[in-house]
């Protein structure tokens, strides 16, 4: 079965992105390439929130999302809102009213590669919730921002973890991957 892998980078104090979703304080680094080079063909799906996605295709320039629309080619995007209409949207990007939890549910009962859900902590919730992440992989920043977007939301329960890896990078950054205990 294919694992759902929530991942990307956060500050110390566990925010994703300023409160109007700028990621200027993200320190890339050989380290963060590498890491991505031997990460991303481990999936062939990405699933983000709307919030995230509309930051994103705000905040970057057309040169920077045509880099990672190439990037993601090989990606099946499924993007979840309550606002936007569900159907086809830019590129290889699809979006979906559906419930997050019964359609990744279905997905990873689908053949393919393992799902990665990227930003979005309101997502992630309703991910975790549905018991259906499996993994949790972060480059967490010396950086105190103070305030942002969370990465986690309130939860009804306890989420218990298992360390599988944790790593130094340059910039003072630790890579942590954790296994979501069942």
């Amino acid at each position: 079965m294919r694992k759902v892998i929530f991942g990307g980078a956060n500050s110390l104090d566990n925010f994703i992105a300023r409160e109007n979703g700028a990621v200027d304080w993200l320190m890339f680094s050989e380290d963060v390439q590498k890491l991505m080079a031997e990460m991303w063909p481990r999936f062939d799906v990405m699933l983000m929130g709307r919030k995230t996605w509309t930051t994103s295709q705000e905040n970057f320039t057309d040169e920077e999302l045509e880099e990672a629309s190439a990037m993601n080619a090989a990606f099946k995007t499924y993007v979840f809102s309550r606002t936007l209409p569900a159907g086809p949207a830019k590129g290889n990007v699809e979006i979906v009213n559906a419930d997050a939890g019964e359609f990744v549910r279905e997905l990873k009962q689908q053949d393919g590669k393992d799902i990665m859900v990227m930003g979005g902590s309101e997502l992630a919730r309703s991910l975790f919730e549905a018991g259906v992440i499996d993994e949790i992989g972060f480059n967490i920043h010396p950086v105190l921002l103070g305030s942002g977007i969370p990465l986690f939301r309130e939860m009804s329960r306890q989420i218990d973890l298992e360390l599988v890896e944790s790593r130094p990078m340059k910039h003072g950054c630790v890579y942590v991957y954790y296994r979501v205990k069942n």
